[in-house]
């Protein structure tokens, strides 16, 4: 039965949410509430929502002071450099603008932590996918799975969890499956060539000045009196029947490139909060922060707790622009935070009312005896669906074992089944379990619903081509 109301429970979240019935903080807190009930455990509700929080108050502290942390580096132009490199790439073209998310996304995902790839790359592209009127799901799927193939690096997490689990080095897991790993990634950037080309065809192939001239135009009939329509639609110029359209732009086009340049930066260049002189400063605090986190020193929480103090102070030394800065990353962090806080119900409940633990039994039990010799396979399917509808720390340490010693049993090493076992990360990274995931979508300002109809399938086929990878290289 609490099997059942496992699978239960979590597929009416993910409909109510999908179809946009419920908020995603209500359906994580609501729904968990109401099986809890239907379980016959409402009386421990309470217990079990203190132990969600407490074991995720934690992961809101780190998202919290990190968000503030690399809010303050974009706001003091740390960042600049490399959006202007990625922007100069992309033009206003779609298909590299896509592109060129994907390549973001994975080379600031060598930090090891979510959150922060989704913060930069979102920073950096949204600009250009509004400015472009692309879709912004693009933009959010694209990021997830290439987050979701550089997570299974050592100190990404899931990794990790595997060695611990199965009393493994993480670098035997690890690099052997470094082929695997690069084939899902190249297919990730050329999945994103591909619906680069599809948003291309929606949307045409715009020049920078282009882009710019309508902009401009568009301004020009808001403010003047009768425009058409509401403003929203750009008014191209040229034409028949256009005596001034393209012919009287292109002058002002040519004497202003280089000004135009710079306003399609995406990050104004000009703004207040830029700090110059600080910059090598910035550069060496992130360095030091980053490896601060690899290196384990402190606790990630508190490591982003001093580098945001630390970052606001030097940055900032007047309280009322310090005041000025965190009321301008208030929102995000009070998305984040509430959100985990919210998933923190809905996994206290899974966990507490002992659902997790039915539902991981019914998997291996339903496994045929004659899948024995194949469990490495066996385990890499699995990955997809229980890292979805469970947490990393769930899967590895609950489910993983379970799987290992089926499969030791059949003579398949516990190495093999650790490498199986990550396949299932870029499908994880776009779970409602993953607090990362809502900064990701709160700050593209997309709908949580909306981004989870998108991904899922593409996520899904890039963790299967790592898998046929991992067979092929007979790495699995």
């Amino acid at each position: 039965m609490l099997t059942i109301l496992g699978f239960a429970m979590i597929a009416t979240f993910l409909v109510l949410i999908m179809l946009k019935k419920m908020s995603p903080i209500a359906a994580l807190v609501l729904i968990p509430a109401l099986f809890c009930v239907f379980v016959g455990k409402g009386a421990k509700l309470g217990d079990y929502v203190i132990d969600g929080v407490t074991s995720l108050a934690p992961t809101a502290a780190m998202l919290m002071f990190a968000i503030v942390y690399f809010g303050v580096m974009i706001d003091v132009g740390l960042f600049d450099p490399i959006v202007r490199g990625i922007l100069k790439f992309c033009k206003a073209d779609p298909l590299r603008i896509v592109v060129g998310t994907a390549l973001l996304a994975a080379i600031v995902s060598l930090d090891g932590d979510g959150s922060t790839t989704f913060m930069i790359t979102v920073s950096a592209m949204y600009p250009l996918y509004k400015r472009l009127k692309m879709s912004l799901v693009v933009m959010t799927g694209v990021a997830a799975m290439a987050n979701g193939v550089m997570n299974t690096l050592p100190w990404g997490g899931p990794t990790a969890r595997a060695a611990t689990a199965l009393k493994l080095d993480a670098s035997d897991i690890f690099v052997p499956m470094i082929p695997a790993l690069a084939v899902g990634l190249l297919f990730v950037i050329a999945l994103s060539y591909v619906l680069g080309r599809r948003e291309r065809a929606r949307l045409g192939m715009l020049t920078l000045d282009e882009v710019l001239v309508e902009e401009k135009e568009t301004e020009t009939v808001l403010v003047g009196a009768g425009g058409p329509g509401d403003g929203k639609t750009p008014v191209r110029t040229g034409g028949s029947g256009s005596g001034s359209g393209t012919d009287a732009a292109a002058p002002d086009e040519t004497d202003h490139a280089d000004e135009d340049d710079d306003d399609f930066r995406g990050l104004d260049p000009q703004r207040a909060t830029l700090r110059p002189r600080l910059y090598w400063f910035n550069a060496l605090l992130t360095v030091t922060l980053l490896t601060s986190m690899i290196m384990e020193w402190l606790p990630i929480p508190v490591l982003f707790l001093l580098g945001a103090a630390l970052a606001l102070s030097v940055n900032f030394p007047h309280i009322p622009d310090q005041k000025a800065r965190l009321a301008a990353h208030a929102d995000n962090v009070l998305n984040v935070s509430g959100m985990v806080f919210a998933a923190a119900v809905f996994t206290g409940v899974l966990q507490g009312t002992g659902m997790v633990d039915h539902m991981a039994t019914w998997m291996v039990d339903v496994i045929p005896a004659g899948m024995g010799p194949h469990m490495a396979l066996v385990t890499g399917v699995l990955s997809l669906p229980l890292t979805y509808f469970m947490s990393n720390d769930g899967f590895y340490f609950g489910v993983l074992p379970v799987l290992a010693e089926a499969g030791a049993a059949h003579g398949v090493s516990p190495l093999e089944m650790a490498r199986a076992s990550l396949v299932g990360q870029p499908l994880h990274m776009s779970s409602p379990l993953v607090p990362a995931v809502y900064v990701l979508v709160g700050m593209a300002k997309v709908e949580f619903g909306d981004h989870t109809r998108f991904v899922v399938k593409w996520a899904a086929l890039t963790s299967l081509v790592i898998l046929g990878a991992g067979i092929l290289f007979g790495i699995i």
